[in-house]
C-alpha cells in the first residue's frame, strides 16, 4: 500500500495543523516572554507559573469534553468554535492590564485551545488509513510539535523587538486561515446521534486541577499548613478522585475509562504523562535561566531550541512512516532514552556560560530523541482506539499530555530548590532526565507492536 495522499487528505492535512497550531505554539512561545510579562506587570515567579499553568488548566480539563463533542456533534463544527474562541481570548491577553485580568484570559484562551486539537486530529484518523495515516500523523506531528520549540524563538523576536503583547496578537494570523479553508473541506461531518456531555464530570475535572495547582503554585510562601494552601489542595484531590469515580458510572462519560483496556492506550498515555510533564519542565527552566542566569535576550533564549526544531521537522515524518511499518515499540523505547542523554548533557552548563559546548550538543541530542518518539506514540495511542473514537482518543492522549505539562511547572519550586539559579537549573536537567528515562521503560515493556509487525519484514 502508499503512503501518498490525494488532494483531498492534504487539504484536510493543512487545516488540521493550522487548527492545532495556534493552541501549540502559543502553549511555548510564552515561556521566553514570561520575564517579560514579569516585569511590565509584577508578580514574579508566581506570575510566570500562573501564566503558564492557568492556560494547561482549562486545556487538560476541558479536552476531555472538546473530545466527547467532536465525536458527537462533528469535527469541523467544533474546530470553527475553537478558532474563534482562541482568536478572542489571545486578543484579550495582549490587552491584560495586571496579572489577575492575564491570567484569567489565559485561562479563557486553555479553554478555546480544548477545542483545537482533539477535533484536527481527528480529521486525520476519520478521512486516512494506514500507512497514509501514519505518514500524515507524522507530518501532523512536525508541525505541530514544531510549533511548540520554535515558539520560544518567534517569542523572542517578538519580546525583543515589539512588545510582549504581540506574541499573542499574531496567533490571528494561522486561525484566519484555517478558518478560510474550513468550507472547502469535502469531509461529511459525522455526528454521533442521542450523545450527551457530562457537565458536571467537566467541572469536577476543572475545578479538581484548578485547586490542587493552586496549592501546589502557592505552598512555597506559606507551606502546607497554611489552611488556604492544604484545603484547596485536598479538594483538588477529593474532586480529581470523585470525577474519577462518577466517569465509571456515567452513561456518557466524557473520559471513557474502557478505553484503557487497551494495552496501548492505557501504556502510551503513561508514557505521554512521563515524557511531556519533562518536555514541559525543560522548555519552561531552559527559556527562562537562558535569560534570568545565562543573560542572554529574549531572541538568543529562542534561538536555543533551533536546532531541536529543524530535527523535529526533518525527521519526524520519516519516523512515524517507519513506525506506521515496522511498529511503534523500539521508537518509544529508544526515543525518551536519547531524550534523557540531551537533558543530561546540560548539566555542562557553567558559571562561565557557552552556548556551543554546554547547550548545542543537548539541544541536537534532545531533537534527535524528540523526532523518534513524538509521531509514533501518537500513531500507536490513536491506533489502539476504535476509528468512531478518535475524537475521545485524541483528546484524551492531549489531556494527559496537558496534565503532564502543568504538574511539573506548579512544582518548580520543590524541583529547583526554590531559585531557578544555576544549581536549580541543573536539578532541573536531572528530573528532566529522570522523568524521560522512565517514559522509554514505560513504553518497552508495556507497548506491543500491532499483529501485523511481529513477523521480520521481509529483506
Amino acid at each position: 500500500m502508499t503512503d501518498r495522499m490525494t488532494p483531498p487528505q492534504r487539504l484536510v492535512l493543512t487545516v488540521a495543523i493550522l487548527g492545532s497550531f495556534v493552541a501549540f505554539l502559543d502553549s511555548t512561545i510564552v515561556n521566553v516572554a514570561l520575564p517579560a510579562i514579569a516585569r511590565d506587570l509584577g508578580g514574579g515567579l508566581s506570575t510566570q507559573q500562573w501564566t503558564v499553568d492557568a492556560y494547561l488548566v482549562t486545556l487538560g480539563a476541558l479536552i476531555l469534553v472538546a473530545g466527547a463533542v467532536s465525536d458527537a456533534f462533528g469535527r469541523i463544527l467544533v474546530l470553527r468554535i475553537g478558532l474563534i474562541g482562541f482568536g478572542i481570548a489571545s486578543l484579550a491577553v495582549a490587552l491584560a492590564p495586571d496579572p489577575l485580568l492575564l491570567v484569567i484570559a489565559r485561562a479563557m484562551q486553555g479553554a478555546a485551545g480544548a477545542f483545537l486539537v482533539p477535533s484536527s486530529l481527528a480529521l486525520i484518523t476519520a478521512t486516512m488509513r494506514d500507512p497514509v495515516r501514519s505518514r500524515a500523523i507524522g507530518i501532523w506531528t512536525a508541525a505541530t510539535t514544531g510549533a511548540m520549540i520554535v515558539g520560544p524563538l518567534v517569542g523572542g523576536l517578538i519580546v525583543d523587538y515589539l512588545s510582549w503583547r504581540w506574541a499573542f496578537v499574531i496567533n490571528v494570523v494561522p486561525i484566519a486561515l484555517a478558518l478560510w479553508l474550513l468550507p472547502r473541506l469535502a469531509h461529511r461531518d459525522e455526528r454521533a446521534p442521542g450523545a450527551r456531555i457530562d457537565i458536571l464530570g467537566a467541572l469536577m475535572c476543572t475545578l479538581g486541577l484548578g485547586a490542587a495547582v493552586f496549592a501546589l503554585i502557592e505552598q512555597p510562601s506559606a507551606g502546607w499548613t497554611a489552611p488556604w494552601i492544604w484545603m484547596p489542595g485536598l479538594a483538588g484531590i477529593l474532586l480529581l478522585a470523585g470525577f474519577v469515580w462518577r466517569q465509571r458510572r456515567v452513561a456518557h462519560p466524557i473520559l471513557p475509562l474502557d478505553l484503557f483496556r487497551s494495552r496501548n492506550f492505557s501504556a502510551g498515555n503513561l508514557a505521554t504523562l512521563f515524557v511531556y510533564a519533562a518536555l514541559s519542565l525543560n522548555g519552561f527552566v531552559l527559556a527562562v535561566y537562558l535569560q534570568q542566569g545565562a543573560g542572554l535576550s529574549a531572541t538568543l533564549a529562542g534561538l536555543a531550541s533551533l536546532p531541536t526544531t529543524l530535527l523535529m521537522i526533518a525527521l519526524s515524518s520519516r519516523s512515524g512512516a517507519l513506525a506506521g511499518r515496522f511498529g511503534p515499540r523500539l521508537f518509544m523505547a529508544v526515543g525518551p532514552i536519547v531524550m534523557a542523554v540531551g537533558a543530561l548533557l546540560l548539566l555542562l552548563v557553567g558559571d562561565d556560560f557557552d552556548y556551543w559546548w554546554q547547550v548545542l550538543p543537548a539541544m541536537i541530542v534532545f531533537g534527535l530523541g524528540l523526532a523518534v518518539t513524538v509521531s509514533p506514540l501518537t500513531a500507536a495511542i490513536l491506533g489502539a482506539a476504535d476509528p468512531a473514537r478518535s475524537g475521545i482518543a485524541s483528546a484524551v492522549n492531549n489531556a494527559v499530555a496537558r496534565v503532564a505539562g502543568l504538574l511539573p511547572i506548579a512544582a518548580l519550586a520543590a524541583i529547583t530548590g526554590g531559585a531557578l539559579d544555576l544549581a536549580g537549573f541543573h536539578r532541573a536537567a536531572i528530573v528532566t532526565a529522570v522523568l524521560l528515562a522512565i517514559g522509554g521503560v514505560v513504553s518497552l515493556v508495556g507497548i506491543r507492536n500491532p499483529r501485523e509487525h511481529q513477523i521480520s519484514p521481509p529483506r
